[in-house]
């Protein structure tokens, strides 16, 4: 066929669709018809113009930031935790470098002032979930059962006060013996002088200090430091935030820092100051030193407000989780005393035991106090402690593990029943560390079920240590249900 001479155009596209696709209609996927799509410059506009559902604004991604950083950081706190038994990685994260301790008390020659710091003191308190801790409701019958549980003499309480008299006296004592020998010609035997301790720099005292409190006072110091120290007690009576003093800020830091404390009068303080005062001995003092701060100030302070108010204050509450950071200190200080002092209340159990819940506790410090607790005289807030710290799922070492089925089996000829915080403790050993125990101690531990019986508990304990695999027990092996296959 010859070229086309007259130059037509090429033909056009068809005029309509083939039939068969006209049949099955537009499709959902199918573009715009050519002369209906938007122009690229209106779309631009609309997208500029409608609001986007997913944006989020800068300070809720900080906020988000925010609450994902600490959760990463529990998290990298309990990772640690299993690895070393010291903590003080730990609290120089949360508070800093410790300040160094000075040997020297105060004297003439060094006399702080009232003033305010030179570091400017952060106002803004954690928010956190104070206050989440859980009601524990217990009937008419439970609450007998628990007050058989107490004992008939409950220990008596120490304050700082009284450990400061206690050597004043003891040392009056001795100084009242050895003028005794001293007036009978010497022919008495030499009186040997105790050792001294950091309280013993001061043994006699004053009916009045130069401030007018009718509290016995230290004597062996510079007048002009009792007189700064009052000033500073009569202070934090009265605080309420802002800067503390820079001669409070260096207590921690004195040889005899028990009797500075003393003369501040910590049963004045406000909550505010009892907070502040807290997070600078907890990040100062050493444990030994902190445990003393812990059970002569903090432990009364806090159970006072409990019983005062029915609930514990928030800057208490803060201040008794800053006291968690030293772990052992705590221990020592406030756990150990509040069972052992036979008048633990479950309002306090219950308050501090929060507290545990929720911050990270090394694990051996865990497996330590838990220890302690299954060896303790019994009283009711005791099982709800040892349930808080079987619920944190740490590996506990085969001594602890021993010692709670001690705990559990010493009450098996007990004539006494026992409070549902004792069968909520025993479900979570068995929930937790069924796995653990011998199948010498899970026999025993099923035997005990039939002595100390809970309607609604022991079937659950029966079914977790009946379907366990004791420590040293062969795993069942599996039944032979192999089949020939047909190829």
């Amino acid at each position: 066929m010859g070229k086309d001479q007259f130059g037509r155009p090429a033909a056009k596209g068809q005029r309509h669709d083939p039939l068969h696709v006209q049949l099955m209609g537009p499709s959902e996927n199918d573009p715009l018809p050519q002369g209906k799509q938007p122009r690229a410059k209106t779309a631009r506009n609309e997208r500029k113009n409608k609001p986007d559902a997913n944006y989020v604004d800068a300070k809720l991604s900080r906020k988000i930031l925010s609450i994902a950083q600490q959760q990463q950081d529990e998290i990298n706190k309990e990772a640690r935790g299993g690895l070393s038994s010291d903590d003080d990685d730990e609290e120089e994260q949360t508070f800093g470098k410790k300040a160094g301790s000075s040997a020297g008390g105060p004297n003439k020659s060094f006399i702080p002032a009232i003033g305010d710091s030179d570091e400017e003191d952060s106002d803004a308190e954690e928010d956190g979930d104070f206050g989440t801790f859980d009601e524990i409701e217990i009937d008419q019958r439970d609450a007998e059962l628990l007050a058989k549980f107490m004992p008939t003499a409950p220990r008596e309480k120490k304050t700082l006060a009284d450990l400061i008299m206690e050597k004043i006296n003891a040392q009056n004592a001795a100084n009242a013996a050895a003028a005794a020998a001293a007036a009978n010609g010497g022919n008495d035997a030499a009186v040997v002088p105790e050792k001294r301790g950091p309280l013993d720099s001061v043994m006699d005292y004053a009916d009045e200090d130069e401030t007018g409190d009718n509290r016995p006072m230290p004597m062996g110091l510079s007048p002009k430091v009792v007189e700064v120290y009052s000033k500073v007690g009569l202070l934090l009576s009265r605080y309420k935030s802002g800067k503390l003093p820079k001669a409070f800020k260096i207590i921690p830091s004195l040889q005899n820092w028990e009797e500075i404390l003393y003369i501040t009068a910590p049963e004045n303080w406000t909550v505010h100051a009892t907070y502040q005062a807290t997070r600078i001995f907890t990040s100062n003092l050493k444990e030994k030193q902190a445990h003393k701060f812990f059970s002569l100030v903090l432990l009364d302070k806090i159970r006072d407000d409990i019983a005062e108010n029915k609930k514990l204050n928030y800057h208490l509450y803060m201040a008794l989780k800053k006291s968690l950071y030293k772990s052992k200190a705590f221990f020592k200080g406030i756990l150990f005393p509040l069972c052992e002092s036979g008048t633990c209340t479950l309002k306090e159990a219950a308050v501090v035991g929060s507290v545990i819940t929720k911050v990270s506790i090394p694990v051996l410090h865990s497996a330590a106090a838990l220890l302690r607790l299954a060896d303790m005289e019994y009283t009711g807030p005791n099982s709800l402690f040892i349930r808080v710290l079987l619920d944190k799922k740490y590996a506990l070492p085969y001594k602890v593990i021993d010692g709670l089925v001690d705990h559990f089996l010493r009450f098996k000829m007990d004539p006494r029943p026992m409070p549902v915080l004792w069968h909520q403790a025993f479900l979570i050993f068995a929930q937790r560390y069924k796995s653990d125990i011998t199948p010498d101690q899970k026999q025993a531990l099923l035997d005990l079920l039939r002595f100390k019986t809970h309607e609604g508990i022991s079937p659950e304990i029966r079914r977790e240590l009946v379907n366990s695999v004791a420590r040293g027990e062969m795993l069942p092996e599996p039944a032979d249900d192999d089949m020939l296959m047909d190829i």
